[in-house]
């Protein structure tokens, strides 16, 4: 029998919420703090920020946010929509230079009934696509096999970016 260690999920396994209970807007935590490594923030804007997704879908999954924790997109600025959106093209030029994926997921749950899990942060997720990355693990165990830790991708992910502007795209 083969085993697959996910020792990363322990935090959000050991601790579960009681009903009701909110923990603080990860995002402007980690905005607000300067340990970008332990909040797996990898790239800082003037108006937006991109993170790892600490349960990520699959490899290379990221999170594209604003800095000011807002919930609608009426509420973002001109600035705003701009450097979010070129940090998302970059973050696939990145990823796309790194990983070689077939394609990509790129959206945004917009509100609580849309499935977002941070419904009072806008923030768009950015997830790698390969043919065949779907397989019976999922469908059958509930299980997803992430072949990358988060401290590997981050290294790789902090590097590329630190040799070319994150703000511009490709």
């Amino acid at each position: 029998m083969e085993r697959l260690w996910a020792p990363w999920r322990l935090a959000y396994v050991a601790n579960p919420k009681t009903p009701g209970e909110h923990d603080p807007c990860f995002i402007c935590k980690a905005v607000g703090e300067q340990r970008d490594r332990d909040n797996l923030l990898a790239w800082r804007g003037n108006a937006s920020v991109v993170m790892l997704n600490r349960f990520p879908y699959n490899n290379g999954h990221l999170l594209v946010a604003p800095n000011a924790h807002k919930a609608g997109m009426h509420e973002l600025g001109p600035g705003e929509i701009v450097e979010i959106q070129q940090a998302i093209a970059s973050m696939i030029g990145a990823i796309d230079a790194m990983m070689k994926p077939d394609g990509y997921n790129v959206g945004l749950n917009l509100g609580k009934a849309a499935g977002a899990g941070l419904p009072g942060h806008l923030h768009w997720h950015v997830v790698p696509r390969w043919h065949g990355d779907t397989n019976f693990m999922p469908v059958l165990t509930d299980t997803r096999v992430i072949v990358q830790s988060l401290d590997q991708f981050y290294d790789l992910l902090t590097e590329r970016l630190a040799t070319r502007s994150p703000s511009a795209s490709g």
